[in-house]
């Protein structure tokens, strides 16, 4: 027998053995990784409410536009219960609801969540572990059904002593529960506790609010985190837009303060104006005093002008013999292209050598084109950037 030939077969035996082995610890890995990857797709909801027997548990996804039962159980002596669900793409919250009594908590990690309750008390005095937003949004909640009780214990019946005292202990109350959820939202603006804390009611009424000078930064820093870590998220969109649009009215509310400021300063309801238009005559818009005047900025270099130039030539055609006058400021660039943009209009249209970068646009606050302003025959702006309904509405009743 030639020995140094078994020798090798030999070899070649144990290295194809070691490859099989090492192929199938690579499938195990991979099979392992699969399964795990399947399981942590899901969440797991288990414990018992004690004094429930026969009662109907049911198992809700808590959205934004709907509630939704996802399951429900019949439940027995022990009250035993456990639901399983598929993770959502975001973190959300979730009910626990028997009868008219309803439990809140979050989803928004891989864990199983345990809760063990009684049925008197379902709603609030529940143990559970398995998420600490959830035991957050819990101590939120027991803090606000504390003070709706307080509110819903008031009655007509009441003399005035006894309804100020119940009213000024809710407002202290009221207070501190903000306080607790300031110190929440700061800690960590992304969680779904943070994002509970803002929507709380007392009444019907949110206690937090974008259009609170105080509560804005809260509010912000719960749009803002949601904003980063998931901006596709329905409910940050939703908060999100809440959040600027208060913005937008607290700037809206500083530039009419501006304005009424300028005015009270220059002593008149309008900052005139004194530019030449395509013949280089000088215009006063001082000089159109005891007309209805619509004051424009606008270019002909902005998007859709030809439209707004033929809805100014309605207005001025229909309106122009009974005292309607049109000052419009251009903040063309392009001196010869105003020029020729205007050739054919029949109000009066100016332009500073500056451009866009008139001062009078600064005067006006002019922040975006077209802008504009209505004034009355006595000299006084009565609106600004109106839509169209209500510009006509507004001119029929000053001619």
């Amino acid at each position: 027998m030639n020995f140094r030939k078994y020798s090798i077969h030999l070899k070649q035996i144990n290295y194809s053995t070691s490859v099989i082995m090492k192929k199938a610890l690579l499938f195990f890995v991979i099979l392992t990784g699969l399964i795990a990857c399947k399981q942590n797709n899901k969440f797991h909801v288990v414990g018992k409410v004690a004094d429930s027997d026969g009662k109907m548990l049911y198992f809700e996804q808590n959205g934004l536009m709907k509630t939704t039962v996802l399951d429900s159980v019949k439940l027995g002596k022990s009250g035993e219960f456990s639901f399983k669900s598929k993770r959502q793409t975001y973190p959300d919250f979730f009910n626990l609801r028997i009868e008219n009594k309803t439990l809140t908590f979050a989803i928004d990690s891989c864990k199983e969540v345990q809760i063990d309750a009684k049925f008197e008390n379902f709603a609030t005095n529940y143990v559970l572990t398995g998420s600490e937003t959830s035991l957050q949004i819990q101590k939120l909640r027991k803090s606000i059904m504390n003070i709706q009780r307080k509110v819903n214990e008031i009655t007509p019946e009441m003399s005035a002593n006894e309804r100020t005292n119940i009213i000024s202990g809710i407002e202290k109350d009221i207070e501190s529960h903000k306080e607790m959820a300031r110190k929440l939202i700061l800690q960590n603006p992304r969680s779904l506790a943070a994002y509970f804390a803002i929507y709380q009611k007392i009444n019907n009424s949110y206690l937090f609010s974008p259009y609170i000078k105080s509560d804005k930064p809260y509010c912000s820093a719960v749009a803002t985190s949601f904003n980063v870590y998931m901006p596709d998220y329905i409910r940050t969109k939703n908060l999100y837009s809440l959040v600027l649009d208060a913005i937008k009215n607290d700037q809206d509310q500083k530039e009419k303060e501006a304005w009424n400021e300028i005015l009270t300063k220059n002593n008149t309801g309008f900052i005139d104006i004194n530019l030449p238009d395509k013949n280089n005559a000088e215009k006063k818009l001082s000089s159109l005093k005891g007309k209805v005047v619509l004051i424009d900025f606008s270019s002909s270099e902005m998007e859709g002008s030809i439209d707004y130039v033929f809805a100014l030539r309605d207005l001025y055609n229909k309106y122009h013999n009974r005292g309607f006058e049109i000052y419009q400021v251009s903040l063309d660039q392009n001196k010869e292209k105003w020029k020729q943009s205007i050739e054919n209009i029949p109000w009066i249209s100016v332009r500073d050598e500056n451009g866009a970068n008139t001062n009078f646009a600064g005067m006006y606050n002019v922040r975006s084109i077209p802008t504009s302003f209505l004034m009355n025959r006595k000299g006084l702006i009565i609106c600004r950037n109106s839509s169209l309904k209500e510009l006509i509405s507004e001119i029929e009743k000053n001619l």
